[in-house]
């Protein structure tokens, strides 16, 4: 297993055989089953969509059953390469819908899981090759990789996430590999200058989770306050379908105030008495998702030095529907 999280003998973080779905064996079907998983992991990172990452799937899908297969000597690098063009074709064409989007745009969010694998398969990866793939989904990543341009967050998806050589991403997205190197050194250092640092240890996001759960339960903005970092910054997306504030609210004591107000009035029409809270594994962090027999809200946080600097809240229900129908990405 690499720095990336990728397990370069056959199983990537995404529970996908990387080296034995080849086509021997399998039928063209079972060929493209055997891939699912990888495709829409790589698709999904690119869009921040699980629809848009559903469709660039469901196309990859018709071109794979319509493509003569004298055509296709690698089964595997034809997947790639046409869900990569596919997201790619998608992502140019969302970049206007987003911008004109109701309030702060954010990724639609998932429940995310360990791999599991069958006896004698190649273990997942340990914890740190999972951090790492945990954090490439994470809602804060995504929320940088959007400041990408498309290419850029292609090579970067599938550089620097899945371990792709470079060749491998050139043929993917049909540049050279020098011009894939440019665009991953670009991307490299765009996204390392805005990334968030994640706090590694697992069991302080859970206290601070928790204390902030607690804090924002009991309305007391004192509360909030001891939890939150002075520079900690709330973006909520509502997508003009449910209640939001409309820009990113910045510093502690702003963004306490506006959690308290929340926390204590009906929201979206329902009792706070009568809405579900708990932890959740969302986006490959701990989060909080509020519901009441369908997917309210979904919040997420960045914890840095023992407190919170960043708070995404979903509310938008479109952007729900995964979570609510418990639909699960592997890590």
């Amino acid at each position: 297993v690499d720095g990336t999280g990728v397990d370069r003998s056959g199983v990537d973080g995404t529970g996908v055989d990387r080296s034995g779905a080849d086509g021997n064996g399998m039928d063209d079907g079972e060929v493209f089953e055997a891939h699912r998983g990888l495709l829409f992991a790589v698709a999904y990172r690119m869009l921040g969509s699980v629809a848009d990452a559903e469709d660039a799937v469901q196309d990859t899908w018709l071109g794979w059953s319509a493509a003569p297969r004298a055509d296709i000597a690698d089964p595997r690098a034809y997947l790639i390469r046409s869900v990569t063009n596919s997201a790619l074709n998608k992502l140019r064409s969302v970049r206007a819908r987003r911008e004109a989007y109701v309030g702060p745009w954010l990724p639609e969010p998932l429940l995310t899981r360990v791999s599991s694998h069958a006896p004698g398969a190649p273990q997942v990866p340990d914890a740190a090759d999972r951090a790492e793939l945990a954090e490439s989904v994470s809602v804060a990543m995504l929320v940088v990789l959007e400041s990408l341009t498309p290419e850029e967050r292609a090579v970067f998806v599938l550089r620097e996430v899945f371990g792709f050589a470079h060749a491998e991403v050139a043929a993917a997205i049909g540049r050279s590999d020098a011009a894939v190197r440019q665009l991953a050194h670009r991307a490299r250092e765009h996204v390392q200058a805005r990334r968030p640092r994640f706090e590694v240890d697992p069991e302080q996001q859970r206290a601070v989770t928790q204390r902030f759960l607690a804090a924002a339960a009991g309305g007391g903005i004192g509360g909030l306050m001891a939890v939150l970092a002075p520079d900690v910054v709330l973006i909520t997306d509502g997508g003009g379908k449910a209640k939001a504030a409309l820009r990113p609210i910045l510093g502690a004591a702003k963004v306490a105030r506006f959690l308290a107000a929340i926390a204590t009035q009906p929201y979206m029409g329902i009792e706070i008495s009568d809405l579900a809270i708990e932890l959740a594994e969302i986006n490959g962090s701990l989060g909080t998702l509020i519901s009441a027999g369908r997917a309210i809200a979904v919040v997420t946080t960045v914890v840095e030095d023992g407190r919170i600097t960043a708070i995404q809240l979903v509310a938008n229900p479109d952007k729900l529907r995964g979570i609510s129908e418990g639909r699960t990405l592997p890590l």
